[in-house]
């Protein structure tokens, strides 16, 4: 069904060590996200009028681009020439936003930090203002699972930020965030991506890796996807190993 070029299976260049597909592919502007057109004209409206909310919760199933539109979001807020919906991947806020080292973007992974203690220690955080960017964002990852005790512990924080704090909740279950928080939040909901589209995307990286996967192939991983960009493979459906070439 797919065959890869011999030219893509040589080693990767010296000094450029292997990026997955997943992060070397990744939309870096409301440009390349696929679909969400109700959320980018929000959003890209907001920024151009200025009026940037304190908090946002972003929901919808994986894969649809929750965490990487919070990204977005921070390099549009924080790029040099901003606010602007066109952040300039140049500036040192851009590129460090990129790469996951910016020190006034904080990403937090509530799975394992859920509990008061660190959402205390958040607190404590945002009394600070940045270090050195315009604003100093939180994207709080699976938001769903911060214990109520926790929540509490935040809810005057987000009900009375700093005027530099801009919060981002990501979540899979957004019914499981409090009305006391979600009603101090602005709410997106992501819907699924069009299999058309994610057919086409997948089209266009593998041209560029020099992957040859015909209509048939690509038609199979964008139904395995179920309307996701990243996914995992549905392992209660294969008992035993699954079929190789979908996504191994």
């Amino acid at each position: 069904m797919s065959s890869m070029s011999p030219e893509s299976s040589t080693s990767p260049a010296a000094g450029k060590p292997y990026q997955v597909i997943a992060r070397k592919y990744r939309p870096q502007a409301f440009d390349d996200l696929l679909d969400q057109n109700h959320i980018k004209t929000t959003l890209r409206n907001a920024i151009e009028q200025r009026r940037i909310a304190h908090g946002y919760i972003f929901s919808g199933q994986r894969g649809t681009g929750k965490t990487t539109t919070a990204r977005i979001l921070a390099r549009c807020l924080n790029c040099v020439q901003g606010p602007t919906d066109h952040p300039c991947d140049v500036c040192a806020s851009c590129l460090e936003i990129t790469a996951g080292g910016s020190p006034d973007v904080i990403e937090i992974d509530a799975a394992s930090n859920r509990g008061i203690n660190e959402m205390r220690e958040l607190r404590e955080n945002v009394r600070y203002q940045p270090s050195r960017d315009r604003y100093k964002i939180f994207i709080i990852d699976e938001a769903h699972q911060i214990t109520n005790e926790a929540f509490n512990a935040l809810l005057k924080t987000i009900e009375e930020p700093p005027e530099w704090a801009v919060f981002v909740l990501c979540t899979t279950e957004s019914h499981k965030i409090p009305a006391t928080i979600a009603s101090r939040c602005q709410h997106f909901s992501f819907r699924s991506v069009d299999s058309n589209d994610l057919i086409d995307r997948m089209r266009e990286i593998c041209v560029k890796e020099g992957v040859d996967a015909d209509d048939e192939a690509l038609a199979v991983i964008a139904q395995s996807g179920e309307g996701r960009l990243l996914w995992q493979p549905p392992r209660r459906r294969f008992r035993s190993n699954p079929p190789r070439g979908l996504w191994n």
